[in-house]
Formats: C-alpha cells, structure tokens, sequence
C-alpha cells in the first residue's frame, strides 16, 4: 500500500466483565477512561500530539452522547482535541483503528488514539409501539376529563419493555437473530454440535493459560469502580469447562436440534479498548517503540442471513493484495461470535467449490492451523463488548506477535448485518 508507514506504539483494554442481568459497576466511558489513563501517562509525548479520538461504541447510552469526545476531555486532552464515534456493529473498534490508520497513512495526521468501548450491561429498556403512543396521547390531553378518557386505553402489557439488546442482535432485514445465523453456516458446512462446544472448552483453557502465565501483563490494566471494587482479570473465563458440562446445555435459537448454546456462543459483556497508532515521523520524534505495523486493510459485505462468513470475504483479498497465502501468516485472530462461525470460515476457506465460486480463487485459500488462530482465547471465554472486540482482537494480535516473534498476523471479524473486516500486521 502506498503512503507513509503506520505503526501501533502501544495500547490497553480493561478486563471483559460478563453481564449479569443488571446493569454492570461502568458505562462505555467510564471503561474508556479506566484504561486511556494508565495508556496515556506511560507515553513520553505531549497531550496536545495527540491529533485525533476516534471511538467504536454501539450501545451509546443517553448521558454520553458521542462517547469518544466524552472520554477524551475526561481523560485530560486539550479542549481542542477532535474527537468522533464509529458505528459498524461488531467492527467498530477496528474501524476506528482503520480510519486512524488511513489519516495517518496519507499524511494528514501523526498520532491518534483509536479504541472502542461498550457496556452491554447498560442496553436501554424500550417501550412497546403502542405504550409510547399512549404516553403520548396522555401528554396531549388537555384536562382531568380528558385525561380520565385517556386512561381507559391503559394496557397491562405497556409496563413491559422490550430488550434493547435484543432488538439489536437481530438483524432488520431478515428477522434472524445473530445466532440463527450461525446456524444456517453451520448446516452448511456441517459443523456438529461436539465441533462446537470442544471449540469452545478450548478457548476458555487458552484463555485460562494466558491469565495464569501472565500473557496478558501490560495489556489488561484493572479497573476501579466507585465502591472501592477492583476488576483486575477477564471473569468470564471457565477453566474447567469440559464437553460433558457444555453438552448438556440446550440450543437457544433452534430447538432442539440447534448447535449453538449459550456455552459455544461468545458473552454479552462489558469492556472498552485502546491502541495508540503513530506515523514513522512521530516514532523518531518522541522516541516510540512500536510493537507492529498496520500492513493493510479491508472490508467486505454479503447476505445478512451468513454474516458469520465475513472474515473469509474481507481477509482472502487482504492476503491476495499481499501475494500471501495461509501459510504466511503466523498467527491470527478471527472474533469468536461462536464457535459454529469460526469453525464456518474454517471450512469455507478449505472448501475448493466455495473459494473457486465466492472467492474467485483457483484452489482452496487453505485450512488455518488452530495453533496459530486464537492462541490465548477469544470472545467465547473473553466475552464480546461489540463495540470493542475489533479493537481487542489488533491489539491483542500485535502483542502475541511480538511475543513469538511473528513476521505477520491478521486481525478479522464477522459484523452484524452481514459484513467483515480484516487487518494484516507486520512485526515492526
């Protein structure tokens, strides 16, 4: 790719905190800040060489509106400090590293801070059509009378809300929630429920090692809540979860024959994530030592109904453009929305007739080596604040990279709606 050399110089996300049917200790900024403070006072540059904030956030709530530029002056930034919020459902933490990785690329900025943060905890309550047209009418009336009129409209059933978060993780154009859709990539590429749930024991066994080898020292900076609380690990981990445990469970969205449970499908969580992306100039002048290079990127879209298969559509071109084929990259990160997804694109990019008809390949792309996918977990047992885990996954690909010593890693995730997006690293 042409244009000046972008490098990622550092970065650092909070623990993933699993959702427990209440609103969890923090909102999207509040996770932001937890881990921007400890980020930005490491660095030996200026607040004002900080050009640009850019944010991914889904789930915005109410008292945050654009979170980025929230989280910025909350962190100290000059007032001047630009900042805006990006919103590409599970690719918005890469997008934001994407759009920082263009500026910086073509000239026209140094330095930015790119993250995303979501707490899916905080997904709003919604009223019902109907309550909030009654609400409505009742605010019109004019009167006691007229009110009294109004009242006899009043239903039972106004005082129920509708799930935010459930809306949300299902798509408008099909009607299918996000795990139906890995179900239809399941059938077709024949991915059994055992496939699924021995995927997901083993991301909770890799996750577990990571924490307990300290893999993960330095990019996991504990969070602080108001009560005195300290969040200093990823709690959603299980590192004894076993097949016998997760073979009891019953399908959620397909029963009874469904493969995707609640123990093979990634967590409703909450967590936020930053990387710190610099041009060549900046790394001299402020005497930075980047820990990867953003090679290239992309973004890819199809059927909403097999969004799962958006990895495969946006990664294939990035390694093509880079005459590279899955054997040269070392180690890479594919979101772990389920277990049933990942295992998808594994098998569509070993499938000859899909690569010759859908990717317009000769041959199979090639199986990826599960030693090189995900070697200290993914959203399975890490969790998947949707705003974040793009974020995430290039942050934490650039650290395992410099860790084994890689030449090459690519960063790709499945986005609701049917889409994908895929980042190529380079040791720096």
């Amino acid at each position: 790719m042409t244009g000046q050399p972008v490098y990622i110089v550092d970065g650092t996300r909070t623990p993933f905190l699993k959702a427990r049917g209440k609103p969890g200790p923090f909102t999207p900024v509040d996770l932001a800040v937890q881990c921007g403070r400890p980020l930005l006072a490491r660095q030996p540059i200026p607040d004002d060489a900080i050009d640009l904030v850019i944010l991914g956030c889904v789930n915005v709530i109410a008292d945050e509106m654009n979170p980025a530029r929230v989280a910025a002056l909350r962190l100290g930034l000059p007032t001047d400090t630009v900042a805006f919020t990006t919103q590409i459902n599970c690719g918005s933490g890469m997008q934001s590293i994407d759009t920082a990785y263009r500026y910086i690329r073509d000239g026209s900025h140094d330095v930015i801070l790119a993250g995303g943060a979501e707490a899916l905890s905080h997904s709003p309550l919604v009223l019902r059509d109907a309550a909030v047209e009654w609400y409505a009418g009742l605010a019109r009336a004019e009167g006691p009378v007229a009110m009294a009129k109004h009242m006899k409209g009043l239903r039972p059933d106004f005082f129920k809300p509708v799930i935010g978060l459930e809306r949300g993780l299902t798509d408008p154009i099909t009607e299918l929630d996000m795990g139906q859709t890995a179900e239809v990539l399941a059938h077709r590429f024949g991915i059994t429920r055992e496939d699924a749930d021995a995927y997901a024991v083993e991301s909770h066994h890799r996750l577990a090692r990571a924490q307990r080898d300290g893999r993960l020292d330095g990019e996991v900076e504990p969070a602080f809540d108001r009560d005195g609380g300290v969040h200093d690990h990823d709690d959603g981990v299980r590192p004894d979860s076993d097949a016998a445990a997760l073979g009891k469970l019953k399908p959620v969205f397909e029963k009874p024959y469904g493969k995707v449970t609640a123990g093979n499908a990634s967590q409703i969580t909450d967590g936020a994530s930053w990387t710190l992306l610099a041009s060549e100039a900046a790394v001299e002048r402020y005497g930075l030592t980047p820990i990867a290079r953003i090679a290239d990127s992309d973004w890819a879209a199809l059927d909403p109904s097999i969004m799962g298969l958006g990895p495969v559509l946006s990664a294939t071109p990035v390694a093509q453009r880079n005459g590279l084929g899955v054997h040269d990259i070392d180690l890479w990160e594919i979101n772990e929305a389920f277990a049933a997804q990942v295992l998808s694109c594994l098998s569509a990019w070993d499938d000859e007739a899909f690569c010759r008809e859908v990717l317009g390949l000769d041959h199979a792309f090639g199986r990826i080596d599960r030693g090189k996918l995900n070697v200290d977990g993914g959203a399975i047992s890490l969790g998947h604040p949707v705003g974040t885990s793009g974020n995430r996954i290039v942050l934490h690909l650039a650290n395992a990279m410099k860790r084994h010593g890689a030449s090459r890693g690519i960063a790709t995730e499945c986005i609701g709606g049917g889409q994908g997006g895929a980042m190529l690293l380079e040791a720096a």
